[in-house]
């Protein structure tokens, strides 16, 4: 062959390479979403179940495949655990404006959430909750703050309206764990309780780790109430139900979300029968496509959902449909849109209110029977 053929042969062979190794190099975007959860520590079994559901999410839309404007996403989720911890909340928020993510499903804490939304206001990042209860955290004028579930504003009087009405409380005692989330829910509690005319006998703080309750309890039992409310998280709520059994104390042991939790009999022990608690959120059995989400993440995960897994996983898809709708994947457009969402998912239709909360809440009561959790009245808010 003529070596000038050959060399032009060659170069052709060279570009067209080239050519192709570039457009492949083009055909897929990759697109970050940012996750914070607390995968270690006192709400590391619900910040798990969080991850686990918008993994569940992310590889399904990986496996249909995502166009935006013409231009093939692949999904990444930009995981970082904080602990439920503020400072380091706001470090991952910081992470995530580095890391370029297009929005962050997240925080699950109150505590959490609230910090950090301050650094995705600033970079104009969506950032919508699974979890986040504290009324407050939609209520700093930010355009950047969504949730998917009901507010500790509805969740602490539909509770309370509950115990009233309905299991005829007259005589409470208040404890939270100091937290932003504990205080709140208990607080709301107390407000509404005292509106219907319960007389609430006195309001005390703990901490989120502590373990010996007795002190508190041995007061609270000479005030003689018909119910305890407990404002925390199942790590702590367990351990209290268990001492106040233990004391003698006959009194019904009142809590929200973070107590209401699957793995509170292990906490709790026979104690779990006392225990009547409310989540801001629509019950899986209740939820449109809640029987085969449930039955989708059992065969994933191999057991069944803590309560933030559906939630997490519409998160996702919100986000989704948020970029298709923006017909971008650009942070500053998909903020653009959150506002007119009506995304119809596991959870029900998604839309939001001019803060950013859900138009429709529903406040699920719970209490236990043979150790397990069940559904006993759905409060629409």
């Amino acid at each position: 062959m003529n070596s000038k053929l050959y060399k032009r042969l060659m170069a052709g062979a060279a570009a067209l390479a080239f050519t192709v190794t570039g457009a492949t190099a083009m055909a897929e975007q990759v697109v970050r979403i940012g996750l914070p959860n607390p995968l270690t520590g006192g709400s590391a079994r619900l910040g798990k179940d969080s991850q686990n559901g918008a993994r569940l999410a992310v590889d399904e839309i990986n496996a249909k495949g995502l166009v935006i404007n013409g231009q093939k996403i692949r999904l990444v989720l930009d995981e970082q655990d904080d602990m439920a911890d503020p400072r380091l909340a706001t470090q991952a928020a910081q992470k995530f404006v580095d890391d370029r993510v297009v929005a962050v499903v997240g925080h699950l804490n109150s505590g959490a959430s609230i910090p950090a939304s301050k650094i995705y206001h600033s970079a104009g990042i969506v950032q919508l909750s699974p979890a986040t209860t504290d009324p407050s955290y939609t209520r700093q004028g930010y355009k950047t703050t969504y949730r998917l579930v009901g507010t500790d504003a509805q969740q602490g009087p539909a509770l309370a309206s509950y115990a009233a009405k309905t299991m005829k409380i007259r005589r409470v005692a208040v404890i939270d764990d100091s937290t932003s989330y504990g205080q709140g829910l208990a607080n709301e509690f107390a407000k509404t309780a005292k509106s219907l005319g319960v007389k609430v006998l006195s309001h005390d703080a703990t901490n989120d780790k502590a373990i010996d309750f007795r002190a508190i309890l041995t007061k609270i039992k000479a005030e003689n109430p018909d119910a305890i409310m407990y404002g925390g998280i199942d790590t702590t709520g367990g351990p209290l139900a268990k001492q106040a059994r233990q004391l003698g104390l006959r009194a019904k042991i009142l809590s929200g979300d973070g107590v209401c939790t699957e793995s509170l009999p292990a906490l709790a022990g026979n104690a779990t029968g006392n225990v009547v608690c409310s989540r801001p959120g629509v019950d899986i059995a209740k939820m449109p496509g809640g029987a085969a989400f449930a039955a989708k993440y059992q065969r994933r995960y191999g057991h069944p959902i803590e309560f933030n897994a559906p939630f997490s996983y519409d998160g996702v898809y919100i986000i989704v449909d948020a970029m298709k709708r923006a017909h971008s994947t650009n942070p500053a457009r998909v903020l653009a849109v959150m506002p007119s969402t009506n995304y119809r998912g596991v959870i029900g239709t998604t839309t939001f209110d001019a803060h950013g909360d859900l138009k429709h809440a529903v406040i699920s009561i719970y209490d236990y029977r043979n150790g397990k959790r069940v559904l006993i009245d759905s409060i629409r808010m």
